[in-house]
Protein backbone atom coordinates (compact mmCIF):
# COMPACT_ATOMS: atom_id res chain seq x y z
CA UNK A 1 0.00 0.00 0.00
CA UNK A 2 1.26 3.47 -0.90
CA UNK A 3 2.21 5.59 2.11
CA UNK A 4 1.74 9.35 2.14
CA UNK A 5 4.68 11.61 3.02
CA UNK A 6 4.55 15.30 3.88
CA UNK A 7 7.84 17.22 3.85
CA UNK A 8 7.37 20.29 6.03
CA UNK A 9 10.04 22.67 4.81
CA UNK A 10 10.15 21.15 1.32
CA UNK A 11 11.51 24.35 -0.25
CA UNK A 12 14.83 24.14 1.63
CA UNK A 13 17.98 22.36 0.51
CA UNK A 14 17.38 19.19 2.55
CA UNK A 15 13.69 19.03 1.67
CA UNK A 16 14.35 19.42 -2.05
CA UNK A 17 16.93 16.62 -1.99
CA UNK A 18 14.56 14.31 -0.12
CA UNK A 19 11.78 14.99 -2.62
CA UNK A 20 14.20 14.26 -5.46
CA UNK A 21 15.08 10.87 -3.95
CA UNK A 22 11.38 10.03 -3.47
CA UNK A 23 10.32 11.17 -6.92
CA UNK A 24 8.91 8.36 -9.00
CA UNK A 25 8.81 5.85 -6.16
CA UNK A 26 5.52 3.96 -6.13
CA UNK A 27 5.78 3.15 -2.41
CA UNK A 28 5.23 6.79 -1.46
CA UNK A 29 2.93 9.62 -2.44
CA UNK A 30 4.00 13.16 -1.57
CA UNK A 31 1.51 15.54 0.01
CA UNK A 32 2.43 19.05 -1.11
CA UNK A 33 1.32 22.59 -0.33
CA UNK A 34 1.64 25.34 -2.93
CA UNK A 35 3.51 28.55 -2.18
CA UNK A 36 0.38 30.32 -0.95
CA UNK A 37 -0.34 27.61 1.65
CA UNK A 38 3.15 26.54 2.80
CA UNK A 39 3.13 28.98 5.73
CA UNK A 40 -0.58 28.75 6.46
CA UNK A 41 -0.95 27.14 9.90
CA UNK A 42 -4.26 25.45 9.14
CA UNK A 43 -3.00 23.98 5.86
CA UNK A 44 0.15 22.71 7.55
CA UNK A 45 -1.83 21.21 10.43
CA UNK A 46 -4.08 19.36 8.00
CA UNK A 47 -1.13 17.95 6.03
CA UNK A 48 0.75 17.00 9.20
CA UNK A 49 -2.23 14.98 10.42
CA UNK A 50 -3.18 13.48 7.05
CA UNK A 51 0.24 12.03 6.26
CA UNK A 52 1.47 8.58 7.21
CA UNK A 53 4.99 10.00 7.49
CA UNK A 54 6.12 13.57 8.13
CA UNK A 55 9.67 14.75 7.48
CA UNK A 56 10.54 18.04 9.15
CA UNK A 57 13.13 20.20 7.40
CA UNK A 58 12.65 23.25 9.57
CA UNK A 59 14.41 25.46 12.12
CA UNK A 60 14.31 24.00 15.62
CA UNK A 61 11.42 26.08 17.01
CA UNK A 62 9.30 25.46 13.92
CA UNK A 63 10.01 21.72 14.16
CA UNK A 64 8.81 21.64 17.78
CA UNK A 65 5.71 23.58 16.76
CA UNK A 66 5.01 21.13 13.94
CA UNK A 67 5.20 18.14 16.28
CA UNK A 68 2.74 19.83 18.64
CA UNK A 69 0.30 20.24 15.73
CA UNK A 70 0.05 16.48 15.24
CA UNK A 71 -3.08 15.38 17.07
CA UNK A 72 -3.10 11.67 16.29
CA UNK A 73 -1.05 8.62 17.22
CA UNK A 74 -0.76 7.37 13.63
CA UNK A 75 1.49 9.92 11.92
CA UNK A 76 5.17 9.02 12.24
CA UNK A 77 7.82 11.75 12.20
CA UNK A 78 11.42 12.13 11.06
CA UNK A 79 12.88 15.42 12.26
CA UNK A 80 15.94 16.70 10.37
CA UNK A 81 16.42 19.63 12.76
CA UNK A 82 18.44 19.69 15.99
CA UNK A 83 15.31 20.01 18.11
CA UNK A 84 14.85 16.39 19.19
CA UNK A 85 18.27 14.75 18.83
CA UNK A 86 18.70 14.24 22.57
CA UNK A 87 15.01 14.49 23.50
CA UNK A 88 13.35 11.71 25.52
CA UNK A 89 11.01 9.52 23.50
CA UNK A 90 12.85 10.06 20.22
CA UNK A 91 14.96 7.40 18.50
CA UNK A 92 18.25 8.65 17.12
CA UNK A 93 18.11 7.98 13.39
CA UNK A 94 21.49 6.38 12.81
CA UNK A 95 20.32 2.77 12.31
CA UNK A 96 23.82 1.32 12.03
CA UNK A 97 24.55 2.63 15.54
CA UNK A 98 21.10 2.94 17.15
CA UNK A 99 19.83 -0.34 15.69
CA UNK A 100 17.65 -0.96 12.67
CA UNK A 101 14.87 -2.45 14.82
CA UNK A 102 14.74 0.66 17.01
CA UNK A 103 14.28 2.87 13.95
CA UNK A 104 11.82 0.47 12.32
CA UNK A 105 9.47 0.55 15.30
CA UNK A 106 9.77 4.23 16.16
CA UNK A 107 7.00 6.82 15.95
CA UNK A 108 9.50 9.67 16.34
CA UNK A 109 12.96 9.61 14.76
CA UNK A 110 15.52 12.41 14.99
CA UNK A 111 17.82 12.57 11.98
CA UNK A 112 21.50 13.00 12.96
CA UNK A 113 23.51 16.12 12.26
CA UNK A 114 25.95 15.91 9.36
CA UNK A 115 29.12 16.45 11.39
CA UNK A 116 27.73 14.24 14.15
CA UNK A 117 27.28 11.38 11.70
CA UNK A 118 31.00 11.30 10.97
CA UNK A 119 32.10 11.61 14.59
CA UNK A 120 29.62 9.05 15.92
CA UNK A 121 30.34 6.57 13.13
CA UNK A 122 34.02 6.62 14.09
CA UNK A 123 33.93 6.90 17.87
CA UNK A 124 30.77 5.20 19.17
CA UNK A 125 31.64 1.59 18.20
CA UNK A 126 35.17 1.92 19.57
CA UNK A 127 34.09 3.35 22.93
CA UNK A 128 31.35 0.72 23.23
CA UNK A 129 33.91 -2.03 22.62
CA UNK A 130 36.28 -0.58 25.25
CA UNK A 131 38.95 0.12 22.64
CA UNK A 132 38.90 3.86 23.36
CA UNK A 133 38.25 5.45 26.77
CA UNK A 134 34.86 7.05 27.44
CA UNK A 135 36.38 9.67 29.73
CA UNK A 136 38.89 11.11 27.24
CA UNK A 137 38.66 14.75 26.08
CA UNK A 138 38.24 14.12 22.34
CA UNK A 139 38.90 16.72 19.67
CA UNK A 140 37.07 16.76 16.35
CA UNK A 141 38.01 18.78 13.27
CA UNK A 142 35.71 18.95 10.27
CA UNK A 143 35.15 20.75 6.98
CA UNK A 144 31.89 20.89 5.05
CA UNK A 145 30.57 22.17 1.78
CA UNK A 146 28.59 25.38 2.14
CA UNK A 147 25.23 23.76 1.30
CA UNK A 148 25.09 22.58 4.91
CA UNK A 149 24.46 26.16 6.01
CA UNK A 150 21.19 26.52 4.09
CA UNK A 151 20.08 29.19 1.65
CA UNK A 152 21.77 32.15 3.33
CA UNK A 153 25.22 30.56 3.39
CA UNK A 154 24.79 29.17 -0.13
CA UNK A 155 23.98 32.66 -1.40
CA UNK A 156 26.92 34.15 0.50
CA UNK A 157 29.50 31.69 -0.86
CA UNK A 158 28.17 31.87 -4.40
CA UNK A 159 28.17 35.68 -4.31
CA UNK A 160 31.64 36.00 -2.77
CA UNK A 161 33.98 33.64 -4.60
CA UNK A 162 36.93 35.02 -2.64
CA UNK A 163 36.04 33.06 0.52
CA UNK A 164 38.55 30.21 0.78
CA UNK A 165 37.76 28.94 4.30
CA UNK A 166 35.18 29.88 6.92
CA UNK A 167 35.78 28.88 10.51
CA UNK A 168 32.87 29.27 12.91
CA UNK A 169 31.56 28.16 16.31
CA UNK A 170 34.71 29.90 17.55
CA UNK A 171 33.39 30.15 21.11
CA UNK A 172 32.57 26.42 21.02
CA UNK A 173 29.15 25.09 22.05
CA UNK A 174 28.21 23.95 18.53
CA UNK A 175 24.68 22.53 18.42
CA UNK A 176 25.90 19.07 17.34
CA UNK A 177 28.03 18.50 20.45
CA UNK A 178 25.22 17.17 22.73
CA UNK A 179 24.30 14.37 20.32
CA UNK A 180 27.97 13.55 19.68
CA UNK A 181 28.54 13.15 23.42
CA UNK A 182 25.30 11.26 24.09
CA UNK A 183 25.54 8.75 21.24
CA UNK A 184 29.18 7.94 21.98
CA UNK A 185 28.64 7.65 25.73
CA UNK A 186 31.34 10.19 26.52
CA UNK A 187 31.91 11.70 29.94
CA UNK A 188 33.15 14.93 28.35
CA UNK A 189 31.72 16.67 25.33
CA UNK A 190 34.20 16.77 22.44
CA UNK A 191 36.02 19.96 21.52
CA UNK A 192 34.55 20.50 18.07
CA UNK A 193 36.14 22.74 15.43
CA UNK A 194 34.04 22.99 12.22
CA UNK A 195 34.75 24.96 9.06
CA UNK A 196 33.18 25.56 5.66
CA UNK A 197 35.02 25.38 2.33
CA UNK A 198 34.11 26.74 -1.13
CA UNK A 199 32.49 23.54 -2.41
CA UNK A 200 28.75 23.02 -2.63
CA UNK A 201 28.79 19.62 -0.93
CA UNK A 202 31.11 17.13 0.70
CA UNK A 203 32.47 16.69 4.21
CA UNK A 204 35.47 15.31 6.06
CA UNK A 205 35.34 14.71 9.82
CA UNK A 206 38.54 13.88 11.71
CA UNK A 207 39.29 12.73 15.26
CA UNK A 208 43.02 12.78 16.10
CA UNK A 209 44.10 10.24 18.71
CA UNK A 210 47.34 10.40 20.76
CA UNK A 211 47.06 6.66 21.42
CA UNK A 212 50.28 6.50 23.39
CA UNK A 213 48.82 8.86 25.99
CA UNK A 214 45.31 7.38 26.13
CA UNK A 215 44.69 4.86 28.95
CA UNK A 216 43.52 1.54 27.57
CA UNK A 217 43.50 2.63 23.92
CA UNK A 218 43.86 -0.15 21.35
CA UNK A 219 46.26 -0.21 18.42
CA UNK A 220 45.35 1.37 15.07
CA UNK A 221 45.02 -2.09 13.52
CA UNK A 222 42.60 -3.13 16.26
CA UNK A 223 40.58 0.06 15.80
CA UNK A 224 40.37 -0.53 12.05
CA UNK A 225 39.34 -4.16 12.49
CA UNK A 226 36.71 -3.26 15.09
CA UNK A 227 35.09 -0.67 12.80
CA UNK A 228 35.07 -3.12 9.88
CA UNK A 229 33.49 -5.80 12.06
CA UNK A 230 30.93 -3.42 13.58
CA UNK A 231 29.59 -2.21 10.24
CA UNK A 232 30.03 -5.57 8.55
CA UNK A 233 28.47 -5.67 5.12
CA UNK A 234 26.56 -2.40 5.51
CA UNK A 235 25.88 -0.86 2.09
CA UNK A 236 25.91 2.63 3.62
CA UNK A 237 28.76 2.72 6.14
CA UNK A 238 31.88 1.33 4.50
CA UNK A 239 35.59 1.14 5.23
CA UNK A 240 37.57 3.27 2.83
CA UNK A 241 40.78 2.19 1.20
CA UNK A 242 43.91 4.10 2.21
CA UNK A 243 44.97 6.39 -0.64
CA UNK A 244 48.13 5.17 -2.33
CA UNK A 245 49.46 8.69 -2.95
CA UNK A 246 49.23 9.72 0.70
CA UNK A 247 46.55 12.38 0.28
CA UNK A 248 42.78 12.66 0.49
CA UNK A 249 40.89 15.18 -1.62
CA UNK A 250 37.48 16.78 -1.63
CA UNK A 251 36.65 18.16 -5.06
CA UNK A 252 34.21 20.97 -5.73
CA UNK A 253 32.82 18.92 -8.62
CA UNK A 254 31.94 15.88 -6.48
CA UNK A 255 28.33 14.85 -7.10
CA UNK A 256 28.00 13.21 -3.70
CA UNK A 257 26.27 10.01 -2.67
CA UNK A 258 24.55 8.53 0.37
CA UNK A 259 27.40 6.46 1.80
CA UNK A 260 29.99 7.29 4.44
CA UNK A 261 33.54 5.97 4.23
CA UNK A 262 35.68 5.46 7.34
CA UNK A 263 39.48 5.48 7.56
CA UNK A 264 42.08 4.82 10.26
CA UNK A 265 45.52 6.33 9.59
CA UNK A 266 48.50 5.95 11.92
CA UNK A 267 52.18 6.77 12.31
CA UNK A 268 54.94 4.18 12.09
CA UNK A 269 55.12 3.29 15.77
CA UNK A 270 51.30 3.26 16.21
CA UNK A 271 51.45 5.89 18.96
CA UNK A 272 49.20 8.27 17.05
CA UNK A 273 46.18 7.79 14.81
CA UNK A 274 43.72 9.83 12.79
CA UNK A 275 40.14 8.59 12.51
CA UNK A 276 38.60 10.09 9.38
CA UNK A 277 35.10 9.97 7.94
CA UNK A 278 34.26 11.18 4.44
CA UNK A 279 30.64 11.74 3.47
CA UNK A 280 28.26 13.97 1.57
CA UNK A 281 26.78 16.49 3.99
CA UNK A 282 23.54 16.37 1.97
CA UNK A 283 23.62 12.56 1.67
CA UNK A 284 24.23 10.43 4.76
CA UNK A 285 24.63 13.77 6.51
CA UNK A 286 21.05 14.88 5.83
CA UNK A 287 18.64 13.91 3.02
CA UNK A 288 20.05 10.47 2.32
CA UNK A 289 19.82 9.58 6.00
CA UNK A 290 16.19 10.77 6.10
CA UNK A 291 15.27 8.54 3.17
CA UNK A 292 17.16 5.59 4.66
CA UNK A 293 15.24 6.02 7.93
CA UNK A 294 11.96 6.41 6.04
CA UNK A 295 12.62 3.18 4.15
CA UNK A 296 13.33 1.30 7.38
CA UNK A 297 10.25 2.71 9.12
CA UNK A 298 8.10 1.74 6.14
CA UNK A 299 9.48 -1.81 6.06
CA UNK A 300 11.29 -1.32 2.74
CA UNK A 301 14.88 -2.07 1.68
CA UNK A 302 16.98 0.59 3.40
CA UNK A 303 18.83 1.64 0.23
CA UNK A 304 15.73 2.14 -1.95
CA UNK A 305 16.02 5.49 -3.71
CA UNK A 306 19.50 6.14 -2.32
CA UNK A 307 22.60 7.03 -4.32
CA UNK A 308 24.75 4.05 -3.46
Amino acid sequence: MTKTVFIDGAAGTTGLEIAERLAGRREFSLLTLDDTRRKDADARREALNDADFVILCLPDDAAREAVEMIANDRTRVIDASTAHRVAPGWVYGFPEVSGHDAVAGAARVSNPGCYSTGFIALVAPLVRAGLLPADWAYICYAVSGYSGGGKALIERFEADRDIAWRGYALTLGHKHVPEMQAQCGLAIGPLFSPAVIPAHRGMVVEVPLPLGAMPGAASPDALRTALADFYGASPVVVMGEAPTDGEMLLRASDAGDDRIALFVFANADASQARLVARLDNLGKGASGACVQNLNIMAGLPETAGLRI
